[in-house]
């Protein structure tokens, strides 16, 4: 197949990576009704077509945290996605860095921080979870500074994991042991390709960043029940506190999906925020992100840098985004898909697509540069 979109690459997702892992980075919690929203819901929205504007020059660059990018998009974390390709964060910064946006590595994910920055030649972000032991997020902290960082992605919407079903249904979850291992080895043994590539090849397989607490129980089994046992529920704004006694860089509180949140973020200090309801991956039957991101923006906007995230498949939506009041898109399925369907060289050229959709839309909207995007560019300024 030759990939032409984030829908092909999915489609090459599909055919290369053992159901295990194909269903944790697709799919979504309980009935997925949120998962379909967000796409749903983006898709619906009608961008105002302009003729004879004279846009012949599109500029879609823009500036991020003190960092001029060449794209208002940015690599979400995500969990275990290094176990998509060999090696799998370090073939995703690479493209990132290749076409100057930034890369932001999950806690949970495959290879640990120090790999992920030294393959880099640009600084990351680094997205943490309120852990319950304070001392080892406080060596995350110094871990994240000492490698330089630019940026702390602090997810809130998660202080416990979602109800995923998929995940049980195709043994990620809730099947620990022997069992388990069977169960995932005989779904790796049926995608031979991935099986020599990165379950041979692409070793260690463990959560790279907390193999030092998990010791010699830091494998895929441990995954769920590592973040069961170590997610904080009784996180609140009042632990902001004890991540700035540590953190003094910009600080992008993600999850947020209401306007008095929005607001107690910025009250809290935080430089930016990610609009988000986790990809529909945490409480089923919550608002898309386009639904809710109009309001936020309208409250906030001016107070800090609103991202947002969420069913974004193509330029255009990074668009509608754009257009909806986001000042960054951040990609997650769109890049786990590129890195599972091409490697690295895939992640690059789904990066070459968001941009080539995002001038055609910008040129046919009028829009000469991102700043030029706003409820105007809608035919209507909601959903």
């Amino acid at each position: 197949m030759i990939a032409a979109s984030i829908s092909d690459y999915r489609a090459l997702a599909r055919r290369r990576l053992p159901p295990f892992l194909f269903d944790y980075i697709d799919g979504g919690s309980y009935a997925e009704v949120t998962l379909r929203r967000n796409l749903a819901d983006l898709e619906a929205i009608a961008l105002r077509q302009r003729v004879l504007t004279g846009v012949d020059q599109v500029d879609p660059s823009t500036e991020l945290f003190g960092r001029k990018v060449a794209l208002p998009v940015a690599l979400a974390p995500i969990g275990l996605a290094g176990m998509n390709a060999r090696r799998g964060e370090v073939q995703a910064v690479r493209a990132a860095d290749a076409a100057n946006i930034p890369f932001c590595l999950s806690t949970v994910s495959a290879c640990p921080l120090d790999e992920v920055a030294a393959a880099a030649s640009r600084p990351l972000w680094f997205q943490l979870y309120m852990i319950r032991d304070r001392g080892f997020m406080r060596d995350l902290l110094e871990k994240a500074k000492a490698v330089g960082c630019s940026a702390l992605v602090f997810t809130v919407d998660m202080p416990v994991p979602g109800s995923r079903y998929r995940d049980y249904r195709s043994g990620l979850a809730g099947a620990p042991g022997i069992a388990g291992s069977l169960r995932r080895g005989w779904q790796a043994m049926r995608r031979p390709g991935w099986a020599w590539d990165v379950g041979v090849k692409g070793r260690p397989h463990q959560l790279g960043n907390v193999a030092p607490v998990l010791g010699a129980n830091s494998g895929l089994e441990d995954f769920f029940a590592w973040m069961r046992d170590n997610f904080d529920p009784s996180v609140s704004w009042r632990d902001l506190d004890f991540i700035r006694q540590t953190w003094g860089g910009p600080l992008i509180i993600k999850g947020i999906l209401d306007a008095e949140d929005a607001a107690a973020a910025a009250d809290a200090g935080a430089d930016g925020i990610v609009v988000s309801n986790h990809g529909g991956r945490q409480l089923d039957g919550v608002p898309s992100t386009a639904r809710a991101l109009p309001a936020i923006a309208e409250a906030v906007g001016d107070r800090l840098t609103v991202l947002a995230d969420g069913g974004v498949r193509s330029g255009l939506d990074v668009v509608r985004m754009l257009a909806l009041g986001a000042k960054g898109v951040l990609l997650g399925r769109a890049w786990a898909y590129a890195l599972a369907g091409g490697g690295e060289r895939g992640v690059a050229h789904m990066l070459r697509l968001i941009e080539a959709e995002m001038r055609v839309a910008m040129t046919l909207t009028g829009a000469g540069r991102i700043a030029d995007l706003g409820r105007d560019s809608l035919v209507a300024p909601h959903p």
